[in-house]
């Protein structure tokens, strides 16, 4: 019996669905219409529903190992991330599209490395999705050298975004206004997120929240000068 799980589902049970109770039973009845979808790493550090603060369907998640969109290829080979990228434009009508890559992705990390003695039977070929990114950044380094790992990770979201716009129904929908693309990274050890500009190419970071008691301090620091007597007015 995993104890874990339901020890979590009980929990999840006495508090959040009691509180989302008639959330719950709308989207049971009415169905989801998630305004965005999210394609992430499958990594277990990164939990999208978390990092956004989203409820039960704001968010179409679509996970795999490194975030990776493959070129549009149409056959009669299963194309999970294919499928669910189709069903997110498609039929739901998405109208924001983002990757969100994440630090110390295990599965970018492994792509400069050499594998040949390693068995794989699905993982290496997903991967390759990926050398392209890594082909162009080897191209501005001294031969030999690999690039660094975050730089590597920004490089799989754009190129991510790049092979998404070989989907000829997500370019028609973005050429017509009718839904964006966004590139993420997410940083795991200090909660940080960058955001892809589109403009120049780089990502930027997202300013952190002002903190809750800002304003309760400086409430506090004007009350206390406000209280102190002026000079030359106190007891001598």
């Amino acid at each position: 019996m995993p104890k874990d799980l339901i020890k979590g589902f009980r929990e999840f049970r006495r508090t959040s669905f009691k509180q989302q109770r008639g959330l719950f039973r709308t989207l049971a009845w009415a169905g989801q219409k998630p305004k965005a979808a999210l394609i992430t790493c499958c990594d277990s550090r990164v939990d999208p529903t978390l990092i956004f603060a989203s409820q039960p369907g704001d968010l179409f998640v679509v996970r795999n190992v490194a975030n990776l969109v493959p070129p549009y290829t149409p056959n009669k080979d299963y194309h999970g991330t294919s499928a669910a990228l189709e069903f997110a434009v498609r039929e739901l009508g998405v109208q924001l599209l983002v990757v969100m890559g994440h630090s110390q992705c295990g599965g970018v990390a492994a792509l400069p490395k050499d594998r040949s003695d390693q068995k794989s039977d699905f993982v290496d070929h997903w991967m390759s999705i990926a050398e392209p990114a890594l082909a162009a950044l080897r191209d501005d380094l001294p031969a030999g050298t690999d690039p660094d790992l975050s730089e590597l990770e920004r490089a799989v979201v754009r190129l991510s975004l790049t092979n998404l716009r070989t989907f000829p129904w997500i370019a028609e929908a973005e050429k017509a206004g009718k839904l964006r693309l966004c590139g993420m990274l997410f940083d795991v050890a200090g909660a940080e997120l960058h955001v892809l500009d589109n403009t120049s190419g780089q990502f930027q970071p997202v300013s952190p929240p002002r903190p809750r008691f800002h304003s309760t301090l400086s409430a506090t620091t004007t009350a206390a000068v406000s209280d102190r007597p002026e000079d030359g007015a106190g007891p001598t």
